[in-house]
């Protein structure tokens, strides 16, 4: 002993019997522990046949909806008056579902991903809190299985129109196609399963392969079909951990994908478990293996003919879309794509909204009415597209200050007519920068919709900053009404009287 402490002292440190202790110093290497071999007297054998016949019975309930051991231990315990532990259920229920061949583990055979041969493509579903409350996307995800880099984007609906443009979008963003994609059995692709793994697929999946020239290949039909494509499976669930946790706050589609698209560019600096590049430099490495992309995106967008109504809408897939107030009466064309709605009239863009989604929706933009309402401007305050607005958050409280203000200065229609001129400034500069020109004309005290667009020109032309101004308060000793005191006048005709009788 190199301490030469004693074998009865060394154990009780140690905290064990002095026969381990003299085990430890005959040889090095601990012996082997026998497990004692314990019965479960609690789980008698009529149990033992309850429990097997409700794994049996298992085999042909939905799988979401099976016993686990838990709750075989509960029943036992509610139904039967079982007393023995839950660790005991929980051995036997393994043990028993091993012998009767149920939950039996696949095994799979490691695969090598050439660069460029081969992408994954899934949708999950992903929640985000907008100003309207909280809103369930469907996002599309496309996986290079070589470099393990993603793209995510994100739709209001699930359609066959969402599933083709997220494909072309995914193409886009990776700069080529993948010699070979491979997908579940969706409907938007899939018009019938055939036996194996051929498939019957839509008219409208064949015309978008044929566009981009790649082969299609489908998983097995239920839940060891997701076992074919783990690689994205698991893409989905660790992109929304990480990047949708807590729920984020948007205020649009638009910007729930570029929160998406920052998601990707971040995960494209990781580097995945047993590999040593980073996910970015092995996708530059098989960025070159991608097939080209055709000169223009396969057209997605379903293009129909609407007649503007007298409120200055079209209807389009079941709701409503404004347009500028000059158009009604008129045909246009509208182009219905699974993220937006684009209204074109003589060659030229008029308007753009977010597809709704449902039925009798309405998207109006304030913008479209303006010239509508600085003739009828008492309609404002209770018009629709400034109720949506509000609702979206794109009416700051600044604006009501000055609309008030603007009110009490000239009056209620001169005023409204006024806070409108304000609202047309929107065509000529950013949304930030007129609500920056509306704070300082309130901190000034103007109250006047040209003096909002001088600011506004003195922002746009200097900015790095402005000229201080002093407020404008000071100046009210100046204006007003004219005194009610009109003795000086009169003493002054009453004197001119009296010269002219000289």
């Amino acid at each position: 002993m190199l301490e030469e402490q004693s074998i009865r002292r060394i154990a009780r440190d140690r905290g064990v019997h002095r026969r381990t202790v003299r085990q430890a110093l005959t040889s090095a290497m601990p012996r082997e522990r026998k497990k004692p071999q314990r019965d479960r007297p609690v789980l008698t054998e009529p149990l033992r046949r309850v429990v097997d016949e409700w794994l049996k019975a298992d085999q042909h309930a939905p799988r979401k909806q099976r016993h686990t051991s838990r709750r075989i231990c509960a029943r036992l315990r509610a139904e039967h008056g079982y007393r023995g532990a839950e660790s005991s259920i929980r051995a036997y229920v393994g043990q028993r579902r091993r012998e009767l061949g149920l939950g039996k583990p696949e095994v799979f055979v490691p695969l090598v991903h050439l660069p460029g041969q081969e992408a994954e493509v899934d949708f999950y579903e992903a929640y985000a809190d907008s100003p309207t409350g909280r809103r369930k996307y469907y996002v599309l995800v496309m996986r290079a299985c070589h470099s393990g880099m993603e793209f995510h984007v994100a739709f209001g609906q699930q359609s066959q129109q969402a599933f083709l443009e997220g494909l072309g979008l995914g193409f886009e963003y990776f700069g080529g196609v993948f010699a070979r994609v491979r997908f579940d059995n969706l409907r938007s692709a899939v018009k019938k399963v055939l036996r194996g793994r051929t498939r019957q697929e839509t008219d409208r999946f064949v015309a978008l392969r044929s566009h981009y020239l790649f082969e299609s290949e489908f998983c097995r039909v239920g839940l060891v079909g997701a076992h074919e494509k783990g690689g994205v499976e698991g893409a989905a669930g660790r992109f929304r951990r990480n990047h949708l946790v807590p729920v984020p706050q948007v205020g649009s589609l638009s910007e729930f994908n570029a929160l998406l698209l920052s998601g990707c560019a971040e995960d494209a600096q990781r580097v995945i478990s047993g590999r040593e590049q980073r996910v970015l430099e092995q996708w530059l490495e098989e960025k070159p293996h991608l097939r080209p992309l055709p000169q223009e995106p396969f057209p997605t967008a379903q293009v129909l003919t609407a007649r503007v109504d007298e409120k200055s809408r079209v209807h389009a897939g079941s709701n409503c879309y404004s347009v500028p107030t000059f158009l009604v009466g008129r045909s246009v064309e509208v182009q219905l794509f699974s993220r937006s709605v684009r209204i074109v009239h003589a060659g030229g863009l008029v308007a753009e909204h977010e597809r709704l989604v449902g039925r009798h929706g309405e998207s109006l933009r304030l913008d479209h009415y303006l010239e509508l309402l600085h003739l009828k401007p008492a309609a404002l305050s209770q018009s629709v597209p400034l109720h949506q607005a509000r609702a979206a958050g794109a009416w700051p409280a600044a604006y009501d200050r000055l609309w008030e203000q603007l009110k009490l200065r000239h009056g209620d229609a001169a005023g409204t007519r006024q806070m409108i001129d304000v609202l047309i400034l929107h065509r000529k500069a950013e949304g930030a920068e007129v609500h920056a020109a509306v704070a300082h004309a309130l901190v000034l005290g103007c109250c006047d919709a040209e003096a909002v667009e001088l600011l506004l020109r003195q922002r746009r032309s200097a900015p790095g900053g402005l000229q201080p101004l002093e407020p404008l308060g000071q100046l009210d000793l100046y204006g007003g009404p004219p005194s009610s005191d009109l003795s000086a006048y009169d003493a002054l005709l009453e004197h001119s009287a009296q010269e002219e009788a000289a």
